[in-house]
């Protein structure tokens, strides 16, 4: 059994998984998420600012929710964070797309150079073999 102290309230918990806030608080961060969705999808056009203002939630809180990909916002929208790996303006999650691909291009190069490895191993001449010499 993992007992923590919830981050937000200080009451303790017994810590499951997640972030390390208690039921309650999760519950009421919950319902926080919903307003914000509730008032951009009636909102289009608004802002950052205005949307912590007017839901009562911190800036760190919405660009969490942005990066998790809870929150989408449309393209015409005002509200956006960049890129973490090169800095451009993008509406949902961590990377732009050509960040995504350009890490998965590279993974995908890591993944295969072990079959390419294995494979020219495999086509060896026999002058490569282990060769033992009588005495």
């Amino acid at each position: 059994m993992d007992v923590r102290n919830c981050r937000k309230c200080g009451k303790i918990f017994n810590y499951v998984a997640g972030l390390p806030i208690c039921p309650a608080c999760q519950e009421i961060a919950e319902k926080k998420f919903q307003e914000v969705k509730d008032f951009i999808r009636e909102n289009h056009g608004a802002g950052i600012e205005e949307i912590c203002e007017t839901c009562e939630v911190e800036k760190n809180q919405i660009h969490q929710w942005i990066r998790e990909e809870r929150l989408v916002f449309s393209d015409d929208s005002p509200v956006g964070i960049n890129c973490e790996k090169c800095g451009v303006s993008i509406k949902t999650g961590r990377f732009c797309e050509k960040c995504k691909k350009s890490m998965s291009d590279n993974l995908k190069s890591v993944i295969a150079r072990p079959q390419e490895v294995h494979e020219r191993d495999m086509n060896r001449s026999s002058s490569a073999r282990m060769h033992f010499l009588d005495h």
